[in-house]
C-alpha cells in the first residue's frame, strides 16, 4: 500500500501520465484513437493519454473530444497545484516570486477556461440535432480552449530571462509543456468533431 502511494506521488511530481491498457480493450477502439490522434500536433502524447479510455470512447468523436478535454483539465489542475506549492518556497529571488505568481494566475485562468469548455461540451450532446445551438456552443468551446493554450504560453514567458533557479524553471516548463500539448491535442479533436457535424 505504501509503495503504491509513493508511486502515485512520484507520478504527480514527475508531471507524467501513465496509461495502462487492459487486455479487454478492443483493437478497433484503440485503432480509432490512433487514427484520430494523427490529426493532432502531438500524436504520441494523444494516444498515450487517451488509450486507457478506449472502452469509454468506443468510436465516438464526441466522447473522444470530451475525454481529451477532461484529461487536459486534470493535467492543468495538477500543474496549477504544483505552481501553487512553488509560491510557498523560501529563498526565492523577487523576480522568481513574481514569475511564479504570474504563472499561477495564468494557470488559474487556464483551468477555469478548460472547465467551462468541459461543461459546454456536455451541453453540445443535448443540442446535436439543432445546428445553430451546436455551432454556438462549439464556438464557445473552441474560443476558451484556444485562450487556455495562450495562458500556458504566457505562463512560460515569465521564465525567459536568465538567472532563474534552473530546477524550478525546468520543473515548471515540463508541466506547463505537457499541459499545453494535451490542450492542443484536445482542441484538434474538438475541431475534428465540429467538422463532422
Amino acid at each position: 500500500m505504501a509503495k503504491s502511494i509513493l508511486f502515485l506521488i512520484s507520478l504527480f511530481y514527475a508531471g507524467s501520465i501513465t496509461v495502462v491498457i487492459s487486455s479487454s480493450t478492443s483493437a478497433a477502439t484503440t485503432s480509432f484513437i490512433q487514427v484520430s490522434c494523427r490529426a493532432t500536433t502531438y500524436p504520441t502524447v494523444c494516444v498515450q493519454s487517451l488509450a486507457g479510455y478506449a472502452s469509454t470512447i468506443q468510436k465516438s468523436h464526441r466522447k473522444l473530444a470530451h475525454t481529451a478535454l477532461s484529461v487536459s483539465l486534470e493535467q492543468a489542475q495538477s500543474t496549477r497545484a504544483f505552481v501553487n506549492k512553488l509560491t510557498k518556497f523560501k529563498g526565492l529571488k523577487s523576480k522568481e516570486i513574481e514569475a511564479i505568481q504570474d504563472c499561477l494566475e495564468e494557470m488559474n485562468d487556464s483551468v477555469d477556461r478548460i472547465s467551462q469548455s468541459v461543461q459546454e461540451l456536455k451541453t453540445i450532446g443535448s443540442s446535436r440535432g439543432q445546428s445553430q445551438d451546436f455551432f454556438w456552443h462549439m464556438s464557445n468551446v473552441q474560443t476558451w480552449v484556444s485562450a487556455a493554450l495562450t495562458d500556458d504560453t504566457t505562463c512560460m514567458d515569465g521564465f525567459s530571462d536568465k538567472g532563474f533557479n534552473p530546477r524550478i524553471k525546468a520543473s515548471i516548463k515540463t508541466r506547463v509543456t505537457n499541459t499545453a500539448q494535451l490542450t492542443s491535442n484536445a482542441l484538434s479533436l474538438i475541431n475534428h468533431f465540429a467538422a463532422k457535424f
